[in-house]
């Protein structure tokens, strides 16, 4: 009796061979590949356009909050006229480091938290200029830069400590360039306060000595460290920063 099972197999193998050798397969082939390479070049210039957009929603957001605080701050010098500093209103921060998933988060978080700034931290070494809000949740952090609740409120003098904190991967990307002797300028309704680094230092999450008081009126910045760090990082980066004057706006 003849090994139909076996012929029969080797047919199908035969043919299934043939199938996949013909041109016109191949041209099936290839007409596949096309399309899934278009489909991807589609997609990367999709998520291109998205990126862009979200830095420009980003941009013109803080540019507001900024724009709104020195609007307050040149109706306060009209009402009181005082001799000190002009706040410049065509800065912005540098934005070009932050991470895609900064950059999502903040654009998230422009549709919850509209309160208007505290104040206005300006860096002009690492031309940071951004708007200080209350607290530190992530939807202010995504956004600005957050006052650390429990130590001194911006514009306050005396043995206190202003505590500021901000995101490692996003406004406070370039402290890794923050040097001893830089100047740091925090203006409040009214006041501009400028402060003179004059410590930096790594330390545990939990060292929350570094927001006590120091003796003199003071400014510390916070951030996490290290600054490129995958995931939750295990430090915090400790900028502090000595009054050296204080002006009222004109």
């Amino acid at each position: 009796m003849p090994m139909r099972v076996g012929t029969e197999t080797a047919a199908n193998w035969c043919a299934a061979t043939a199938a996949e050798s013909s041109p016109c397969e191949g041209r099936k082939m290839m007409k596949a590949i096309q399309f899934t390479e278009r489909l991807l070049l589609v997609l990367g210039v999709v998520l291109l356009g998205l990126v862009a957009a979200a830095l420009i929603h980003r941009t013109l957001y803080s540019r507001l909050a900024l724009a709104e605080f020195d609007r307050n701050q040149a109706a306060l010098a009209q009402d009181m006229p005082l001799q000190g500093a002009t706040l410049q209103t065509d800065e912005r921060a540098d934005f070009t480091l932050w991470s895609q998933k900064r950059i999502r988060d903040y654009r998230a978080s422009l549709a919850v938290k509209k309160d208007a700034p505290l104040a206005v931290l300006e860096i002009g070494k690492l031309k940071v200029r951004v708007p200080v809000f209350e607290g530190t949740d992530d939807l202010v952090l995504n956004r600005g830069v957050g006052w650390i609740a429990g130590t001194a409120r911006p514009g306050e003098t005396g043995d206190s400590n202003i505590g500021l904190a901000g995101h490692r991967d996003g406004f406070f990307r370039g402290f890794k360039d923050i040097a001893v002797g830089d100047s740091v300028e925090l203006a409040t309704p009214g006041v501009v306060s400028r402060y003179t680094v004059d410590n930096i230092e790594i330390v545990s999450p939990d060292n929350i000595a570094v927001l006590r008081p120091r003796g003199r009126p003071s400014l510390t910045l916070v951030t996490c460290y290290p600054f490129y760090f995958v995931g939750d990082a295990p430090q915090r980066f400790i900028v502090h920063a000595a009054l050296k004057e204080q002006v009222g706006v004109r």
